[in-house]
């Protein structure tokens, strides 16, 4: 059996010759440094280079939760404000609906206003470090979303079923694989 028959199936391949001394074609060489995995091995699938899709979704829904916070702040200082005026009205002193109003002392009002500017600041400070911020940004804002849900089903049912809607949404996507991969995303 020469290497020139076709027909050879222990041949050499069609169209090349075997060269002595060197390795083939494809073959790496037995000696040396073991070649580096590539990239997208060493880091799963692959080191992303942009915010994901998910992730920015859940920077868009703090500050959705920023502005809802800001809408609460007005109102609930109105509702101070107004509660305090009320107080000092004799002619409403009989009515039963401003009564369980009264209920509620003007100081309450103000701490809830002092809350919901604290929350909103919070909020607003995650959505900004999303850009540079590490796994702790990523911890924080799964936190921040579960304590929201939980603060809009209690306590405000009605008017917090956007926020807690919003903060499960939150706290599924930055916990995510996509939330994972970006935070845990190496910076130099």
């Amino acid at each position: 059996m020469s290497f020139g028959d076709p027909n050879n199936p222990y041949g050499a391949p069609q169209g090349q010759q075997q060269a002595y001394g060197y390795p083939q074609q494809g073959q790496a060489p037995g000696y040396g440094y073991p070649q580096a995995p590539p990239v997208q091995a060493a880091y799963g699938a692959g080191v992303p280079e942009t915010m994901p899709g998910s992730v920015s979704a859940a920077r868009v829904m703090l500050w959705v939760i920023v502005g809802l916070q800001v809408i609460g702040v007005v109102l609930f200082a109105i509702s101070a404000v107004s509660v305090s005026a009320a107080k000092k009205d004799d002619t409403l002193k009989n009515d039963a609906a401003f009564q369980r109003l009264a209920d509620y002392s003007a100081g309450m009002l103000w701490a809830i206003v002092v809350f919901a500017v604290a929350w909103a600041v919070f909020a607003a400070v995650l959505a900004v470090k999303f850009n540079s911020g590490g796994n702790g940004v990523r911890i924080t804002t799964l936190v921040f979303g579960v304590i929201t849900a939980i603060l809009g089903l209690y306590p405000f049912i009605v008017v917090g079923l956007v926020h807690t809607v919003l903060a499960i949404l939150i706290a599924c996507f930055v916990g995510g694989s996509k939330g994972s991969a970006w935070f845990n995303r190496p910076r130099y």
